[in-house]
């Protein structure tokens, strides 16, 4: 308590309101899986649009896997996933790429980045690399060079003085570290490919006019003494030089990234090097910034001279050769790259999406999202492709109980298990027979829909739809209502149409049917778990549980070492009371009244002498969920003018 040691009037802040607890969010979803680009490591990102999706990991098109038999391309379930999740109603979605490099194809790190010039090619003073691998990283880059207005000027070295006397050179507009272009007397006669033409603005201390002004050099800032630099009165033009560079899309539907007004100078801090640098400043650089650039070279004017002196698009000539030609349009100031041998690597099996954590702590697969609490939805599109009759049967089962052990070890998320592509009703229940668990549902069959990059029809696992779905729903009406009899509406088809008698066999095993019923459209028609227990047999009661659980245990933090007495049970008990009543309120819980839908009790008859001892305070909370009407049954019959009701 405050101390008061001497008179006077002491104002002092009280709070007079219970604590409260704020309803988590249960609509956040993660997936996992291959992409065609994207980052491996690190925390998984957050996207909250399909734009964002194709801007990092690379939009739809197929994905093309090598092994030791060539396969044919796979169509990139992971993005249509990404698609149909915010086509659904999807709001934030997390993103863990799995990648996994064949045995002996040289450093992890390095593998299947594209790359310009090719490995032992010429030349070696520069390097255009992918930020990350994938065979979306071929793109092409474009450097488009730009030369700006004369900045030389003439002044007086005394401002004041308006009478004529001495002057000297400045340049109006120029930063240090810039690149320029100069010409002039002072210019090498061997015309305008000349070496000498291409400078780097230098700040300095001149002693002759005792003031900083600029100067030109093109040799290492690192060196004491300048090597020849050129002063501002040997030229007659000096034209900043800078660079625009073009990205071509990561995909058939992306759009091209540019960025403009680049320099050269490795220390500029607009400088080619620092933009697309391989340790960017912030997250949001590494992840939108898809380009390196990699120079030896240590000047400004050293890389400017390397880069001019390859061809453009537009003839044979080399860049350099246009660069001062006023009626030169851009194409003949462009210098124009295709990355090559950027690889989607080999299908990712078990390993990958187990994930580990390298020396930095950087940390992939389903580890990385141990960090996350606030996913309460998990997904892995496309993992059992295959799952039938192929050698990845095994692989993809292991998936689906990694996914299965990740959500039992999280407890508050649950796992949308994809049915395999093909499978026959006998296939999906044995499938079904070797799982049992309360934190995971399983839906049947694979959902049809239109393909904008191969402009066809492609059935795609049932995942993505469905944690859009639960999203929606989650939103929409909450949490506690089951999310089925929701339209899929995404879907043209499914790869199987189920009839009554289908969804009798494979509803009582759990088995999440999608439906199409005429005048009604496509609906996911199921909302149970994957579980042998009846107490956990729907989905939206495990959901909904773990929703509570959540909820309560992030709002009573401030718990935590008060004093174990009445007063502690009293504010926690009226503290989930109070919530626990705004549930019931809003129609989340069964019962008239409160005391049907709920009780909380923590008092002495929730704790031993020994809970007290060892410093535990034990809250009973138990609550009635409301369950699905999975059968709406009305019982009819003849009635008779004197029959009785």
């Amino acid at each position: 308590m405050p101390e008061y040691l001497a008179p006077g009037v002491y104002v002092e802040e009280v709070s007079f309101r219970q604590k409260t607890i704020e309803g988590v969010s249960t609509s956040t979803t993660g997936f996992i899986g291959p992409t065609r680009f994207g980052p491996l490591l690190g925390e998984p990102e957050l996207i909250t649009s399909f734009t964002d999706f194709e801007r990092i990991y690379g939009g739809i098109d197929p994905l093309e896997f090598e092994g030791a038999v060539p396969e044919p391309p796979m169509d990139n379930y992971m993005a249509h996933a990404a698609r149909a999740f915010f086509e659904e109603g999807g709001k934030r979605l997390y993103i863990a790429r799995t990648f996994e490099v064949p045995e002996d194809r040289g450093d992890p790190l390095l593998y299947g980045r594209a790359r310009w010039p090719a490995v032992g090619a010429s030349p070696q003073q520069f390097l255009l690399r992918a930020r990350f691998p994938g065979r979306a990283g071929n793109f092409t880059v474009a450097l488009v060079f730009h030369l700006g207005e004369n900045i030389l000027r003439e002044e007086p070295v005394d401002p004041s003085d308006s009478s004529g006397g001495p002057t000297h050179h400045v340049l109006r507009g120029a930063q240090p570290l810039d690149t320029v272009w100069a010409d002039g007397p002072g210019s090498p006669p061997s015309g305008p490919a000349g070496a000498g033409e291409v400078y780097w603005v230098d700040y300095y201390f001149d002693d002759v006019i005792s003031r900083w002004t600029h100067r030109l050099r093109n040799d290492d800032p690192g060196h004491d003494t300048p090597v020849s630099p050129v002063a501002l009165d040997q030229v007659d033009n000096v034209r900043v030089l800078t660079v625009s560079v073009l990205v071509s899309p990561l995909g058939r539907f992306g759009f091209e990234q540019s960025w403009e007004g680049l320099t050269f100078h490795p220390e500029h801090r607009q400088s080619l090097s620092r933009v697309f640098d391989a340790q960017p400043p912030n997250a949001s650089a590494y992840l939108r910034v898809p380009l390196q650039f990699e120079t030896t070279l240590t000047h400004g004017a050293a890389v400017a001279e390397a880069l001019l002196g390859q061809p453009n698009i537009f003839d044979a000539s080399l860049v350099i050769d246009n660069l001062v030609d006023g009626d030169a349009g851009d194409a003949s100031r462009t210098f124009r790259v295709r990355l090559e041998d950027g690889l989607d690597g080999e299908r990712p099996g078990p390993g990958a999406y187990q994930g580990g954590e390298d020396a930095n702590g950087d940390k992939s697969g389903l580890l990385s999202f141990e960090d996350l609490e606030e996913i309460s939805i998990l997904a892995a599109p496309g993992s059992t492709f295959g799952l039938e009759g192929t050698d990845f049967s095994d692989d993809a089962q292991t998936i689906t109980r990694l996914l299965i052990a990740h959500c039992e070890r999280m407890r508050y998320r649950v796992a949308v298990l994809d049915s395999g592509d093909g499978q026959t009703l006998s296939n999906v229940r044995n499938f079904r027979a070797g799982i049992d668990t309360t934190r995971a549902a399983l839906y049947y069959p694979w959902v049809r829909v239109f393909d904008p990059f191969r402009e066809r029809e492609i059935h795609l696992p049932p995942s993505g739809f469905v944690s859009g779905i639960y999203a929606r729903n989650d939103v929409d009406r909450g949490v506690h209502k089951a999310p089925a009899n929701e339209v899929i509406r995404l879907a043209t088809g499914f790869e199987l149409l189920l009839n009554k008698g289908q969804q009798d066999v494979l509803n009582p095993e759990g088995v999440n049917c999608l439906r199409w019923f005429e005048g009604r459209g496509f609906r996911v028609w199921g909302a149970r778990t994957a579980s042998s227990d009846p107490e956990w047999k729907y989905l939206n009661v495990r959901r909904y549980f773990a929703y509570v659980e959540r909820s309560i245990e992030k709002g009573t933090q401030w718990a935590v070492f008060e004093p174990n007495g009445p007063e502690l049970w009293s504010n926690v008990r009226s503290t989930v009371e109070d919530f626990l009543f705004n549930e019931f309120s809003n129609g989340r819980l069964l019962g008239t009244k409160p005391e049907e839908a709920f009780f909380v009790r923590c008092d002495r008859t929730t704790m031993t002498q020994n809970d007290l001892d060892n410093g535990r305070m034990v809250c009973l909370v138990g609550i009635a969920p409301l369950r699905p009407a999975e059968f709406v049954i009305f019982r009819i019959g003849q009635k008779t003018a004197d029959a009785r009701a």
